[in-house]
């Protein structure tokens, strides 16, 4: 249903339909990937290429790479470069949220010479909808061309460099 949404949408040409895949310690990682014609590759995500006329283009994410990165985003003290952070100093206003950001827990992994952090759900707390929904904007960051500290593949530019405040400062006149 979702990719037929895709493959309809009169924005059919920007949205992406995307799933998650569990890629554990013995798993085939995707830094292992050989790139095949029409493919995208980026961080811990691909887009592969499509044939056929009711294909969609789709990414598939490594799952277990991102909720790391969005957990270990979190742990960045307030202010400190590549910290995610939430506006207010309200918990109350949070607390929803960070129930479901908390939903599942990590448990370390070793497997074909490589340790991998593998999430798994509390059986307590089902929800999960809002850490697959930041994972999911991660991924789109990243998609993009935005790279945060630590990420392991440099940001690609075209065109002529300019800086923020340039652009801004264009924008205002």
């Amino acid at each position: 249903m979702i990719y037929q949404f895709c493959r309809q949408s009169a924005y059919a040409g920007i949205v992406v339909p995307s799933h998650g895949r569990f890629v554990g310690a013995s798993s085939f990682p995707f830094s292992e990937y050989k790139r095949k014609p029409g493919d995208r590759l980026g961080l811990n995500w691909r887009i592969p290429g499509v044939q056929g006329r009711r294909a969609v283009r789709h990414v598939v994410f490594d799952t277990n790479f991102w909720k790391t990165f969005i957990h270990s985003r979190l742990a960045v003290p307030m202010g400190d470069r590549g910290c995610l952070s939430l506006f207010g100093n309200n918990p109350d206003a949070h607390r929803l949220f960070a129930e479901h950001l908390t939903a599942e827990y990590r448990v370390k992994t070793q497997g074909r010479g490589r340790t991998v952090d593998e999430w798994k759900s509390r059986p307590e707390r089902f929800d999960n909808h809002w850490l697959d929904c930041i994972v999911g904007s991660a991924v789109g960051a990243s998609m993009c061309g935005c790279s945060a500290l630590g990420s392991e593949q440099p940001v690609k530019r075209s065109g002529s460099s300019r800086k923020w405040s340039e652009m801004a400062a264009g924008k205002r006149q």
